[in-house]
């Protein structure tokens, strides 16, 4: 959005509580790796310009990148400045009261993005205190948890991932699984990423897809960029000796200490699940070969590795400490905090209701939202276009008021 108005002349500031991109260093394992090929990573006057456009960076690498882009257009940044409180004002505009005092502004841009406080569900105050337990957020590596087995709670991007490093580092490692669907790695002769990218997939607006904005409530597709890349199949994981479990329904504390933990018979309905989006999703990628008159490699298809038991027969039991488990890995989500933003431009849930980042209170705007607009937007060439669009917003409503 700066690249933006800089190049327009509009005169703005960049508030940043902490250090610019700082999350990408702090809430980030040391193993993390982008889950898109670096070549995606296109910001305004600003694209990936290493030697591996099909690679994916590591977290440092991501992060020293994004730390070079403000000085590349002269971003009025100012780091270590939290806004507090943002209201309007009954002349018009907004008040804003921050860490280094208050000011005013006839438009503001809201862009702290959707993942602010780390959720923690009720039963994590059931489980004993010697066991530890910690957000996928502030997860780091194997070797910085106490000896003994781990449980991931939630198999989305994050939980699958953490449950790979845990395992690829010889850990026991237990994974409740959620709703999460799969994506492969490559189909036919490249990423899935690229195929996607060109069938214009993550260029399709909220309101067009089944479900409209209750598309913004769907949870990303797992895969991982470590090593290469290469798909996370929990099947095979399972089969070197992860334990996989149902959804977590209850957690009973145990008498003399330990917990007793109780799973839904779901782990065979969750794999099935994520393996047919997956499969689903090279049907797709099959149909565009076919349209185009693509020369494509043939590629056979997915056969799972391991059969979980059937659901009468699961076991859906797990004693804490009979397991040996001593740390506890929730990896079930964030939620949203703009109780800071004194403005009526919310929903029920405490989401902003917008249009492209437009909301209905003349001035305010949102950025770097799931879903702002189409699937693209979770991405660095998405949140780029969708900068481009509310510029033209910003600065259209920039040149009105000077008019008046």
């Amino acid at each position: 959005m700066s690249w933006h108005l800089v190049r327009a002349g509009v005169e703005h500031v960049v508030l940043e509580r902490a250090a610019a991109c700082h999350d990408w260093a702090d809430r980030r394992w040391d193993a993390f790796t982008l889950v898109t090929p670096n070549w995606q990573c296109q910001l305004p006057g600003y694209a990936y310009d290493g030697d591996d456009p099909d690679g994916f960076m590591t977290r440092d690498e991501v992060h020293a990148w994004l730390r070079r882009y403000p000085a590349t257009f002269g971003a009025p940044l100012h780091e270590g400045v939290a806004v507090t409180s943002l209201r309007e004002r009954p002349s018009g505009g907004f008040a804003l009261v921050t860490t280094a005092g208050q000011l005013t502004a006839d438009q503001v841009v809201v862009a702290t993005g959707g993942y602010h406080r780390p959720v923690l569900p009720a039963v994590s105050y059931r489980l004993p205190d010697d066991v530890v337990q910690l957000h996928s957020a502030d997860y780091r590596s194997p070797q910085a948890l106490p000896d003994g087995a781990v449980l991931v709670i939630g198999s989305g991007q994050s939980g699958a991932q953490i449950a790979e490093d845990l395992h690829l580092a010889g850990r026991e490692v237990h994974l409740a699984l959620g709703s999460a669907p799969r994506v492969a790695r490559r189909y036919r002769g490249r990423d899935c990423v690229a195929w996607l990218h060109d069938m214009g997939v993550y260029d399709v607006g909220i309101e067009a897809h089944a479900g409209g904005l209750s598309k913004r409530e769907s949870t990303n597709h797992y895969v991982t960029g470590r090593d290469g890349g290469r798909d996370i199949d929990l099947r095979a994981f399972a089969r070197d000796g992860m334990h996989l479990h149902g959804r977590l329904e209850s957690v009973t504390p145990a008498p003399g200490g330990g917990a007793h933990l109780r799973f839904a018979r779901t782990t065979a309905a969750s794999l099935d699940a994520a393996d047919a989006v997956a499969e689903s999703i090279k049907d797709d990628i099959d149909r565009w070969i076919a349209r185009q008159g693509i020369d494509a490699p043939l590629e056979a298809r997915y056969v799972p590795v391991w059969q979980p038991p059937a659901p009468q027969d699961e076991d859906v039991d797990l004693d804490l400490r009979a397991a040996g488990v001593s740390a506890v890995v929730w990896a079930v989500g964030f939620r949203a905090d703009f109780r800071w933003v004194q403005v009526g431009v919310f929903d029920g849930t405490g989401a902003p209701t917008h249009r492209r980042g437009v909301t209905a209170v003349p001035g305010l705007h949102f950025l770097g939202l799931p879903w702002l607009h189409t699937w693209g937007s979770g991405r660095f060439a998405g949140v780029a276009r969708d900068a481009a669009h509310l510029a033209d917003v910003v600065v259209q409503r920039a040149v009105r008021s000077r008019a008046a």
